[in-house]
C-alpha cells in the first residue's frame, strides 16, 4: 500500500466516521421531535379539556347564588297550590322556567330519603333509631343537595338511620 491509497483509506474511514455521526444525530433529532410532538399532543388535549370543565362550571357560583331563590319559590309554589287563583298559576309558570333553565345547565337533584347513605353525597346531620329500616338508610331531608354536570355542589344534610333503643 503506498501513501496516497493509505491517505485514501483513512479519508474514506474519517468520513465514515462522520456519516455514522451525522445518522446517530439525526436519529436522536427525530427520536426528539417525536416526544416534543406528543407531547404538544397532550397539551392540546390538556387544554382543550380544561377548557371543557371551565366552561361546564362556570355558572357554579351562580347556581349556588340563586338556590335559595329556587327554593323559596319553590316553598311559595306548594304554599300557592292550595289556592286556585291567577297567582298561584303564574308563580307556578315562573317556577317551573326556572327549574328548567336550571337543569339545562346542568343542576340535578340528590336523591336522598329511602337510599343508602353516600358521603360523597350526603352531610348527616343527625341519626335516628328505625329498627324497620336497614342501617344508614336516609330517613329525612333537611337540606337538599344539588349536583352540577355530575360534581356536587351542594351536599344533602340529612338525617340517618341507626339500630337500637330510643
Amino acid at each position: 500500500m503506498d501513501s496516497t491509497e493509505v491517505k485514501e483509506s483513512l479519508e474514506e474511514s474519517k468520513a465514515d466516521d462522520e456519516l455514522a455521526l451525522a445518522k446517530k444525530q439525526a436519529e436522536e433529532y427525530k427520536s426528539l421531535a417525536m416526544y416534543l410532538r406528543a407531547d404538544l399532543e397532550n397539551y392540546k388535549k390538556r387544554a382543550a379539556r380544561e377548557r371543557e370543565d371551565y366552561i361546564k362550571y362556570s355558572n357554579e357560583s351562580l347556581i349556588l347564588e340563586l338556590l335559595d331563590v329556587y327554593e323559596n319559590l319553590e316553598r311559595a309554589v306548594e304554599t300557592a297550590r292550595k289556592s286556585d287563583d291567577a297567582m298561584a298559576k303564574g308563580l307556578e309558570m315562573v317556577y317551573t322556567n326556572m327549574k328548567t333553565v336550571l337543569e339545562k345547565h346542568g343542576l340535578k337533584p340528590i336523591k336522598a330519603v329511602g337510599e343508602k347513605f353516600d358521603p360523597y353525597l350526603h352531610e348527616a346531620m343527625m341519626q335516628g333509631v328505625d329498627n324497620d329500616r336497614e342501617e344508614d338508610t336516609i330517613l329525612e331531608e333537611i337540606q337538599r343537595g344539588y349536583t352540577l354536570n355530575m360534581k356536587v355542589i351542594r351536599y344533602s344534610k340529612v338525617k340517618v338511620s341507626k339500630r337500637g333503643e330510643d
